[in-house]
């Protein structure tokens, strides 16, 4: 009698799993069209190398945003959209840099989103270059911003310290 009834529980939890992963491609199908989201992040990172970089050395930093969107809607698109864009500032002078470091990116963007409340998701990478090679790295990741409204700019400030 138990054998009988493991593979209609297998069978029932086997359905229930199906019909959890089909809900939100149903949901999309009945909802509003996507809505074209456009403009340009202005992303300055303020950087402090401190002791990591010699002066004559450089900042790279590069930065990416991509559309911050649901778990179910990730796995319904094919690929979501990057948009990335690096800069480099050299640092002049003799002496160890000690001051910030002004770098700045800008990222233009347009994609259709579901939902403008998602924002997108910022990541980035500034590098100390020195002349012996990378002196260091600092990263970031998932970092929520808004969308800037339709073909304006959303400027956004970092502070980094090494």
């Amino acid at each position: 009698m138990k054998r009988a009834r493991i593979p209609q529980i297998l069978l029932l939890t086997l359905l229930a799993s199906a019909a959890v992963w089909a809900a939100p491609a149903g949901n999309q199908r009945a909802g509003a069209a996507p809505a074209a989201v456009s403009g340009v992040y202005a992303v300055t990172f303020s950087v402090n190398p401190g002791a990591a970089m010699a002066a004559g050395g450089a900042i790279l930093c590069k930065a990416r945003i991509t559309p911050n969107l649901p778990a179910f809607e990730n796995m319904n698109r094919s690929v979501a959209p990057v948009e990335s864009a690096p800069a480099v500032v050299t640092v002049g002078g003799s002496a160890p840099v000690a001051l910030p470091v002004l770098c700045s990116v800008e990222i233009p963007f347009a994609w259709p989103v579901s939902d403008r409340a998602g924002g997108v998701a910022l990541s980035y990478e500034i590098d100390a270059v020195s002349g012996s090679g990378v002196a260091a790295v600092r990263t970031g990741q998932g970092i929520a911003v808004a969308y800037p409204e339709t073909g304006g700019t959303a400027s956004v400030r970092l502070n980094v310290t090494f």
